[in-house]
Order: structure tokens, then C-alpha cells, then sequence
């Protein structure tokens, strides 16, 4: 179902029919499940938005994603190694650690965990970058920086998407991607977490809490 808080965005009556049949026809499992497919919309209207850590494209392993950008469910163990990553630069930077790596409550503190494309073939990592979902993810970051949010690009895929951050008092974070293989360019020790929150104090808004 369309997102409601969302729906006004031209890509769900331009773009969404054409991806949607595309999807039914493709015989591949494609991830996440359909209902989870706007998770992430879902927990987060627009003007609910502070923070937005972009990523690329849902994990392919089944029972991994489920519609939000480097979140699994809570009983997924081992993690991801991207979202183990993240983890291990979020213990460094504020000594803190959730207890799963279920992301929502992040999201219900105003987190936007966007992927450029919001479905993968299972086992077929990036097999749907070209459905057209990116239109979405433009749309959502032009829609958003109409007032100052922090936004954290992590790798060159959601850094390609900078263009569409309108002007404004953005906090604008790129950094390498956390995956295993480029974790060590430039993500590990780039402090986000922390780095949001003295962006947010500053401006007298409540910190995040990364450690739920």
C-alpha cells in the first residue's frame, strides 16, 4: 500500500504502477515481503524527518530486510556485516550498542533509513537498480530539505543523490560506505552518531538515541 503521509510524491502515480507490475511479473522471491516494501515511509511522515541515513539497495538474503536501509529484523543473528559495521563505529563514537539489529526505534525518533531501491531478487544484490526507484528516493530528499535536516551519504551511490538536497542549514556527512570492503576508507571513525547530535543540540533539538 502507497505510504499515505507520501502519496502526493509524483512518483507514485508517474513511476510506482510500471515498477509494481514489474515486480508481480518478475519470478524471482523479491525482497523485503510486500507489506514491509514503504517500512520506512511508514514510521516516518515528512515533516517527522530529522535525520536520513541513505543507503543503496535491501539486503538479498531472505529474512534479512524488511523495508528499512541496513535494518533487519530482531531475531536475525549474525548481523549483516555492513550493519555489524555500523555498529562497531557506534560503539567507538558513543560507546553504545543496540541490543538487535532492529533499526525502528531509530525511525520512531525521526531517522528516515532510505534505500535508493526499495526491492532486490533474493540473492541478487542491486538486481533492481534499474526498476526506476531512484525517482522515489530524488523525490523524498528534494521534499525533505525544504527545512535543515542531517543527512549522512554513505558510499558513492547515496552520494550521487546530493544534487537533489535543496540549499539550506543541512548537516551533509559523506563518507565511505560500510561495508566490509570499504569500511576502512573513510567510514570507520567518521563519528556520525555523534556528530548528529551536536548538530541537533546546537540547534536546541533533542539528541538521538542510537543506542535502542
Amino acid at each position: 500500500m502507497i505510504p499515505p503521509a507520501w502519496a502526493h510524491l509524483p512518483f507514485f502515480t508517474r513511476d510506482w504502477p510500471r515498477i509494481e507490475a514489474a515486480l508481480a511479473a518478475d519470478p524471482r522471491e523479491v525482497l523485503p515481503p510486500e507489506p514491509e516494501r514503504f517500512a520506512a515511509l511508514d514510521l516516518v511522515a515528512p515533516e517527522a524527518v530529522r535525520v536520513v541515513i541513505l543507503g543503496q539497495d535491501p539486503y538479498p538474503t531472505p529474512g534479512h530486510a524488511h523495508g528499512l536501509a541496513f535494518s533487519v529484523a530482531p531475531e536475525v543473528t549474525p548481523l549483516p556485516r555492513s550493519l555489524n559495521n555500523i555498529f562497531k563505529e557506534l560503539q567507538d563514537d558513543l560507546d553504545v550498542r543496540p541490543a538487535t539489529g532492529d533499526l525502528r526505534l531509530w525511525a520512531r525518533q525521526g531517522v528516515l533509513l532510505l534505500n535508493t531501491s526499495l526491492s532486490v531478487p533474493a540473492g541478487s544484490a542491486g538486481g533492481h537498480a534499474r526498476l526506476g526507484w531512484q525517482r522515489l528516493a530524488e523525490e523524498i530528499l528534494a521534499e525533505i530539505s525544504d527545512s535543515p535536516r542531517a543527512f549522512l551519504l554513505w558510499g558513492a551511490h547515496a552520494q550521487k543523490l546530493k544534487p537533489q538536497i535543496r540549499p539550506g542549514d543541512h548537516l551533509i556527512l559523506e563518507t565511505a560506505h560500510p561495508s566490509p570492503l570499504s569500511a576502512r576508507r573513510g567510514f570507520f571513525g567518521s563519528r556520525p552518531f555523534s556528530r548528529v547530535n551536536g548538530w541537533l543540540a546546537a540547534r536546541g533539538e533533542p539528541a538521538i538515541d542510537w543506542g535502542s
